[in-house]
Parts: structure tokens; C-alpha cells; sequence
């Protein structure tokens, strides 16, 4: 079988050969180039065709967000991120995978070369998923002049009709899903039952990604805390490390951000989330899968639906990684499967359908 070709992009000299040493050693993938900046490496991929390319953000002779964006519009390709744990470092990688990154690494700030190798496995299991992911091709820059796209046409809770607030909207995503999460929050209403969120990603990033998806949506997005009341309108994500379930406090739904050990080999884990929507939800839940590589998750889905809540599952066409959809459309826990850009219409279709014959009401 032929092995995954990488080229490294990074200006330190030191995490190149750490790299290079690390991709090296896998039996099914390598090295074949290593570049110091991106105009170096823009040659390289132009001469040795690469399968994927990690590249590092902070660069000189041209900023490695620059660089992802005319390699996306011109040449698409996976991409895995190599970022610093730092506030800025999660705000560029965030920037990144909105660009068509599939996914990042965050090399530590300090003693990068002893963490770096630490890293190891996580980082190989990032070009392997990134060989096999679903590209997609950044849009070009609007032309000068033209005209603005025509706003999308609002929709409230009271044109949906008398939908009840006591559903619960769960949402599961890894690989390709902060963007997929993204396309789905925007399209719903400020007026929204309360979305639980668990996606896929390291302490020092979640908050970050929740205050970019506040900026963008109509309802309110935060990084969870633990203890406190799950409101219609918000969203909250599950903060990087740790499980997020919810709880009922009598007639109210609370959010539990509690330590533990990983399942299914994440922290936060889909299956902790949706485990706890079955047994507190029921038939109030709808859940969401989206794109991801693994199965986490669809087990629990399949206990949602079997609790009596409707699921949905990103189709494989608009998947960046269709792994978890995948796994849960097998275990039985899919009611509709579906392009990523239907999903919140049909959800909204649905409270509307629903609405007024909420269960379990208090």
C-alpha cells in the first residue's frame, strides 16, 4: 500500500526534524519535504504533490493563514494545523479551520520539543484522518462591487408556533465539526430551545470557539459551567477536557461540567452527553451528528432514540469526516440523514410540527 505523503511546514528548524522523525517512523506514511516558510514550501508542494501538509500559523515572509487561504482557492489539499496553546493561537486556529484546515495540534508553549513528542500519536492520527477527509475548496473573495448576498429571512420561535420550551437540542462533532456546529447554530432562531454542544477539543480552545460562535449567532454562546441553568436562546459547548452532561433540578435543566476519565478515548466525550440526554431529556431531545472520525457517540444516540428523542445525522457527501454519522446510522440511532446545510431547517420543521405536544411537562 503506498504511504501517506507529508510535506512539514514550520520555521523552527528543531520541530521540522521532530516532525520529520515523528511521520518517519509510521509505517504508512512520510516525510518527503520539509519547509521553513511558505513560499519555500509552496515550490515543494508544487514538486512533490504531497497527500497532506502540516503547517505551522505564526511564520515569516508570509503569515501561515495567508498561506492556507490561496493554497484552499487554488490547490485544495488537507491541512493539519500545528498551533500554539495560547489565547491567540486558538483564535487563529479557529480562523484556520474555518479556512478549510481539517484539523490542528497544540505544541505547547514552553518545552515545545519534549511536547511535541508527546504528541506523537495524536499528531499521526491527524494526518491519517486528514488523507481520507473531504476536502473542501475555500470560496473566492466577493469581486469588487458586487453586490451583497440577500439576507436570509429570520425566524422566531412564534412563527414556528407554540414549540416548547422544554426541548433540548444535543449536538456531537469532532473532526470537521466546529465549522459544521457553526453552519447549524447560525441558522437558528435567538428565540431557540437551549443547544448542549460537545465537539472534539483540547483545554484552551473551547472558550475561544464559543465566543466566536456568540459573535455569529443569533442565540447566546458560552463554554459551559457547571451548576448552572440551561436557558432557551443559548448554546453552550463543553469545555476541552472535560465531560458535560445535564441534570434536571426540578422543573429546570442544569449543565454538570464534571472531570473523568475519557471515554471512548475523549474528554469531553459525545456518548457522556448523550447518555445523560436520554436518561434526563427523553423523548424532549433531539440530537445532532455530525462530521467526525470514530464511532463516539453512536451508541448513546441509539439509546436517545430508543428514550424516545428525534435524531439527526449529517449525510457522508457534506461530511468532512463521516465516521461518527457513520457509526450511528448503523447502530440504528438516525430518524432523517442529511445534507449539513437542511439540518436546522428540519429541526425547526420539526418543534413546529411539535409543538404544544411537549411530554413529561411540568
Amino acid at each position: 500500500m503506498a504511504k501517506t505523503k507529508v510535506v512539514v511546514v514550520d520555521d523552527s528548524a528543531l520541530v521540522r526534524s521532530i516532525l520529520t522523525e515523528i511521520i518517519n517512523r509510521q509505517p504508512d506514511m512520510e516525510c518527503i519535504g520539509a519547509a521553513s516558510d511558505p513560499l519555500v514550501a509552496r515550490e515543494m508542494i508544487r514538486n512533490l504533490n504531497p497527500d497532506v501538509i502540516t503547517l505551522d500559523v505564526e511564520m515569516p515572509r508570509m503569515d501561515g493563514l495567508d498561506f492556507l487561504s490561496r493554497l484552499m482557492r487554488l490547490r485544495p489539499m488537507p491541512v493539519v494545523m500545528v498551533s500554539t496553546l495560547t489565547e491567540r493561537g486558538a483564535e487563529v486556529t479557529l480562523k484556520a479551520l474555518e479556512l478549510g484546515a481539517i484539523d490542528f495540534v497544540a505544541k505547547p508553549k514552553i518545552g515545545v520539543a519534549d511536547g511535541i513528542r508527546q504528541l506523537a500519536q495524536d499528531i499521526t492520527d491527524k494526518i491519517r484522518i486528514a488523507s481520507k477527509a473531504h476536502i473542501r475548496r475555500a470560496p473566492p473573495p466577493p469581486a469588487p462591487g458586487a453586490a451583497p448576498a440577500a439576507p436570509v429571512k429570520a425566524v422566531t420561535m412564534a412563527s414556528l408556533g407554540k414549540a416548547s420550551t422544554e426541548k433540548l437540542i444535543f449536538i456531537g462533532a469532532s473532526t470537521g465539526g466546529t465549522e459544521a456546529t457553526k453552519d447549524v447554530l447560525v441558522n437558528l432562531p435567538a428565540d431557540s430551545p437551549a443547544v448542549v454542544i460537545t465537539q472534539h477539543m483540547p483545554p484552551g480552545f473551547t472558550k475561544s470557539y464559543a465566543a466566536r460562535l456568540d459573535g455569529l449567532c443569533k442565540i447566546r454562546v458560552k463554554e459551559a459551567q457547571d451548576g448552572e441553568r440551561i436557558l432557551p436562546g443559548h448554546g453552550y459547548i463543553a469545555p476541552g477536557g472535560l465531560h458535560l452532561t445535564v441534570e434536571r433540578s426540578g422543573a429546570n435543566y442544569i449543565a454538570r461540567v464534571q472531570d473523568g476519565e475519557p471515554i471512548n478515548r475523549h474528554k469531553p466525550s459525545v456518548e457522556a452527553l448523550f447518555l445523560s440526554a436520554a436518561k434526563v431529556v427523553g423523548p424532549n431531545a433531539i440530537g445532532i451528528m455530525l462530521t467526525g472520525m470514530g464511532a463516539d457517540g453512536a451508541r448513546a444516540m441509539k439509546v436517545m432514540k430508543d428514550a424516545g428523542a428525534y435524531n439527526y445525522c449529517q449525510d457522508e457527501a457534506s461530511c468532512v469526516v463521516f465516521g461518527m454519522p457513520r457509526e450511528a446510522i448503523a447502530a440504528g440511532a438516525a430518524d432523517e440523514v442529511l445534507p449539513l446545510n437542511q439540518i436546522a431547517a428540519k429541526v425547526l420543521e420539526r418543534l413546529r410540527a411539535t409543538a404544544g405536544m411537549s411530554i413529561n411537562r411540568v
